[in-house]
């Protein structure tokens, strides 16, 4: 997860999260993050490096709604992410506290 920008580490939780992931539910959850709208020419790029890496799958929801979901190694990403995340988390809050 390391190759990934912040934005596509902020897609791969998001869907991660989400009951029906299609681009435009994706986009909506984005937009509210990030406080402003995330256009088509950003997101969609990204859902397609995303799937390119392994990280996430496409399929079609119908004829124009793409569904995404993250792979067995999207998930391996996320966690490895959390648990390097964490050991650096819990030395702060143990420093704050302390």
């Amino acid at each position: 997860m390391h190759d990934l920008t912040g934005f596509q580490r902020d897609i791969l939780y998001v869907i991660t999260g989400l009951e029906e992931p299609h681009g435009l539910a994706v986009k909506d959850e984005l937009d509210d993050y990030y406080e402003q709208e995330i256009n088509h020419g950003r997101l969609y790029p990204n859902l397609d490096d995303l799937v390119d890496k392994g990280l996430l799958e496409k399929g079609e929801l119908d004829k124009r709604t793409n569904v995404y979901t993250v792979t067995k190694r999207g998930l391996r990403e996320i966690e490895a992410r959390r648990e390097w995340e964490d050991q650096y988390l819990e030395d702060e809050q143990a420093a704050t506290t302390s």
